[in-house]
C-alpha cells in the first residue's frame, strides 16, 4: 500500500495526533501559567522567577518561553482567555441585534457560562487585580490584555455593520462604551 492510501483506522489515528498535541499544549500553558498565577500571588512579582515559574510546572525554561513572552503574562493568562471568551460570544450574536446590545449579550453570556468562571468568581483573582493596580509592570500587561480584546471586538463590531474602523468610529465608541462599563464594574469589585 503506499503511503497515500490509508486503512480508515490510520486516518483516524493521524487526525487524533494533532488534537492530541494541541491538549498537551493547552495542558502546559495552563499549568505554566497557574504557577505564575500562584508564586506571583503568594510571593510578589518581583520575588519570582521565570525559572522559578518553570521549574513549579516541571518544564525548563525554553518551554516557558515558548508560551510566554513574561512572568507578567502567564500570571495574567486566564484574563485573556476572558476576553477570548467575549469576543467569541459576540461573533455568535445575531446578525440583526445593535451592536451595543450585542457586546452586553456576549459580557452577559460569558458571566453565565458554566463553562469557564469569569473573573469575579475564581478564587484569588481579587488579588490578582489588586497587585495589577500596584505594579506596573503587572498593570501594563493587564492593560496590553484588555486592548488587544478590545482590539478584536472592535473588529467584530465593523464586520456586522459592514464598515472598515479605520474610516468610521462607530464600532471603536461601541466597544469602547460596553468595555468601560465592564472595567468600570471591575473597578468598583476591586
Amino acid at each position: 500500500m503506499s503511503p497515500e492510501e490509508s486503512t480508515p483506522e490510520r486516518g483516524t489515528a493521524e487526525r487524533r495526533t494533532p488534537e492530541r498535541r494541541t491538549r498537551k499544549a493547552r495542558r502546559t500553558r495552563d499549568t505554566l501559567a497557574q504557577a505564575a498565577f500562584e508564586l506571583v500571588l503568594d510571593r510578589g512579582l518581583r520575588y519570582v522567577t521565570v525559572e522559578e515559574i518553570a521549574e513549579a510546572a516541571d518544564v525548563d525554561r525554553r518551554t516557558f518561553s515558548r508560551y510566554f513572552a513574561s512572568k507578567e503574562a502567564a500570571a495574567l493568562d486566564s484574563l485573556r482567555g476572558d476576553g477570548d471568551r467575549i469576543n467569541a460570544a459576540l461573533r455568535a450574536r445575531p446578525a440583526e441585534e445593535p451592536p451595543l446590545l450585542a457586546y452586553r449579550h456576549a459580557v452577559l453570556a460569558w458571566l453565565a457560562d458554566p463553562g469557564a468562571e469569569p473573573w469575579h468568581r475564581r478564587p484569588r483573582i481579587f488579588d490578582l487585580l489588586v497587585a495589577a493596580e500596584d505594579e506596573p509592570t503587572l498593570y501594563a500587561a493587564f492593560h496590553h490584555i484588555r486592548v488587544d480584546a478590545q482590539e478584536d471586538s472592535i473588529a467584530i463590531v465593523a464586520d456586522r455593520l459592514g464598515v472598515d474602523p479605520r474610516h468610521d468610529i462607530r464600532p471603536a465608541v461601541t466597544v469602547a462604551a460596553g468595555a468601560g462599563a465592564l472595567l468600570a464594574a471591575q473597578a468598583a469589585w476591586v
